[in-house]
């Protein structure tokens, strides 16, 4: 389908793919234009790949006649990095949607880039096994866009990140050639880490149609407890504690203040007793093991000076725990405000700091900072709730905001992002963020892999 303003190259790239795979409909451009970040851009056209043919025809295609071609997954990023920013084609890999295979006995399963996580898990603990990365997006993101943005989640502290659990890639290059890395082995050294340089190139390096992930066998058992803390420094001290005492959790998440109010005004005073930080530690392992550190767990937060715990000893009573958790986000959207969603990232001794220069930047700038997350990794999620960001004056004194937040993240040794990828609203920064000479390698990359610079332009490379 085209409109009266579809470019000269639609008709020809119809011919291509067909008719049911091309669209230049008003309505689709708009819905392929942006993800949950401010920004947006309508494409030229939208592709709806359902093969790696598709994509390496798409490709092929587009580098010859040099046309942007941005890739898109399930669009539910933060950072604008599915924005086809200079138009062109839009290319959703939704349609492929397959999990190819689950195989316990090599320990992996074989899926395609339109795969929404939750599903993978699913088929995964169907046959006792886990797919651990758990993005709080899992019901809705894409494996794809998971690689590509290499996401993490709450359970990073023990399990690690996405790029873990990629053991092979099939990926269609700039110019349409099938590049297949890696496979079903689980130790492969032979050349260079092609598999790594793709996991978080944020679709600017080439498409990934094929994922083989590394699965591990579920733990028997899971249990958590939920502590109130009087004032967020005890529940940072309590974070290192517990790892100083041995555990390692499955994850470990702390709460401020603010969000810990705005979840009381959403679920309900009795939900939260009093105190100003909030801290979940999950663990998980064998029955009668995860039995015992419980209670070991317990006592030593307990002494920590939590001045409530609640234990949540199995499956069911975790995941009610884990649902007020998810509520955080929603609480934060009922003040009325615009949450920038920042996912710094800091060295775990920074985490007080990093609270009280919250505060500090919160009474220079008057934007309220809501401040919870992976305590575990560092990774806390530094929220500043603005006015409507439609305004520009408002967008300016938040620009200011994020540039002292960024700059102050980065003096301590830390990152501008742990999860949700530069794209577009990290841009300004990420020359600073990742030195000159590093800068410099990437774009080499980008030269030799896109010399015509057709995936995804106009992000930070």
């Amino acid at each position: 389908m085209s409109n009266p303003s579809s470019p000269a190259w639609f008709a020809a790239l119809v011919s291509l793919l067909g008719g049911g795979k091309v669209t230049a409909a008003a309505d689709t451009l708009i819905s392929h234009s942006g993800d949950k970040w401010s920004a947006s851009h309508p494409p030229d056209a939208v592709v709806f790949a359902e093969s790696t043919a598709d994509v390496a025809a798409v490709l092929a295609f587009a580098n010859a006649r040099k046309i942007p071609v941005t890739t898109r997954g399930a669009g539910v990023g933060y950072v604008g990095g599915c924005v086809p920013v200079h138009g062109g084609i839009a290319l959703s890999v939704m349609r492929m949607n397959r999990i190819l295979g689950v195989h316990p006995q090599d320990g992996v399963a074989i899926v395609q880039p339109g795969v929404i996580t939750r599903e993978l898990q699913q088929a995964a603990r169907a046959v006792g096994w886990e797919y651990p990365p758990d993005p709080a997006s899992l019901k809705e993101c894409s494996i794809g866009g998971n690689i590509a943005t290499n996401a993490g989640g709450p359970r990073c502290l023990k399990y690690g990140v996405t790029r873990g659990y990629v053991l092979g890639l099939e990926a269609v290059l700039a110019d349409g050639r099938v590049l297949r890395t890696g496979g079903r082995l689980h130790k492969n050294k032979t050349g260079f880490d092609l598999i790594g340089i793709l996991t978080g190139s944020e679709g600017m390096l080439g498409v990934i149609t094929e994922a083989t992930l590394r699965l591990i066998p579920k733990p028997a058992g899971r249990a958590m407890l939920a502590a109130i803390f009087p004032e967020f420094a005890m529940a940072a001290t309590a974070v290192q504690a517990i790892l100083n005492a041995g555990h390692l959790p499955s994850a470990l998440e702390i709460t401020d203040a603010f969000t810990l109010q705005a979840a009381r005004n959403r679920l309900g005073a009795e939900v939260f007793p009093p105190g100003n930080a909030h801290l979940i530690v999950e663990i998980d392992g064998r029955a009668a093991a995860v039995a015992s550190e419980l209670e070991e767990l317990y006592h030593l937060i307990e002494a920590l000076g939590a001045s409530y715990i609640q234990r949540a000893p199995d499956e069911a009573s975790c995941e009610r725990i884990w649902q007020l958790r998810r509520e955080f986000s929603y609480a934060l959207r009922d003040t009325g405000l615009t949450k920038l969603n920042e996912d710094i990232v800091v060295p775990r001794s920074k985490l007080v700091e990093l609270v009280e220069f919250a505060q500090c930047l919160q009474q220079e700038t008057g934007i309220p900072v809501a401040c919870f997350g992976h305590a575990g990794d560092g990774n806390i999620h530094t929220n500043l709730m603005v006015g409507d960001y439609a305004d520009p004056a408002v967008r300016e004194r938040a620009g200011r905001a994020l540039d002292l937040l960024f700059n102050w993240v980065l003096a301590q040794g830390g990152a501008i992002t742990g999860e949700h990828g530069v794209g577009l609203a990290k841009k300004p920064w990420v020359r600073q963020a990742l030195g000159g000479v590093s800068f410099d390698v990437h774009q080499a990359l980008k030269q030799a892999l896109d010399p015509n610079g057709i995936l995804n332009p106009g992000k930070f490379l």
